[in-house]
């Protein structure tokens, strides 16, 4: 478990697919997430169960699916997930979703985002994080660049969202980018032991 300044990042539960139902149907999560794909939703919740079948047994060097909840009172309102973990190039894709609309624009998403990529780059010893969006998401935009995520490409009008065409936005953060907390308090007290 991670807890950060709004959120906490739990392991995945069984209980948890109704929360996976209600988003994954929910028109404004889809196109929000997923940018309108019909692959991420509307789906059945028999489609889910097995989903958590799998993503229960999921082993964590390779990827991992967490739930987020609020951390003032608990409560469910997303999730978060690292996937194509490759520990030899050291690079792992990243992605998050808040499903519950009322949590939305609240900072929710980038501190369950910023959990993650601390303990990736922590745990895991990475290089590389990725992750992508699409163009008009522009909340999903300016959280990754808050996080110091850096834009580095875009696959033209690779998505369609209720018939408008939007660039796929591809982002990265190398190690040597990441603002490692622990890092700053010794940088603050001049300290240059890594383990002090």
């Amino acid at each position: 478990m991670f807890e950060g300044m709004l959120v906490r990042l739990r392991a995945l539960r069984p209980e948890d697919a109704e929360h996976h139902v209600r988003w994954r149907n929910d028109p404004e999560v889809v196109r929000w997430a997923a940018g309108g794909d019909p692959l991420f939703g509307p789906v059945t919740a028999e489609a889910i169960r097995l989903g958590f079948d799998t993503m229960l047994r999921l082993n964590p060097r390779e990827s991992a699916v967490f739930t987020v909840e609020d951390l003032a009172d608990g409560t469910v309102i997303g999730m978060a997930d690292y996937r194509d973990l490759d520990p030899y190039a050291g690079v792992a894709t990243l992605g998050v979703t808040i499903g519950e609309r009322e949590f939305w624009g609240r900072g929710h998403g980038r501190d369950a985002l910023r959990l993650l990529v601390d303990h990736l780059f922590g745990a895991y010893g990475l290089n590389r994080l990725e992750l992508d969006t699409w163009s008009g998401n522009e909340r999903a935009v300016r959280a990754f660049t808050k996080l110091g995520f850096r834009e580095e490409g875009r696959r033209r009008s690779a998505v369609l969202v209720e018939g408008e065409r939007y660039d796929r936005v591809l982002f990265g953060m190398l190690r040597e980018e990441w603002a490692n907390p622990r890092d700053a308090v010794h940088a603050l007290h001049g300290s240059s032991c890594p383990f002090g």
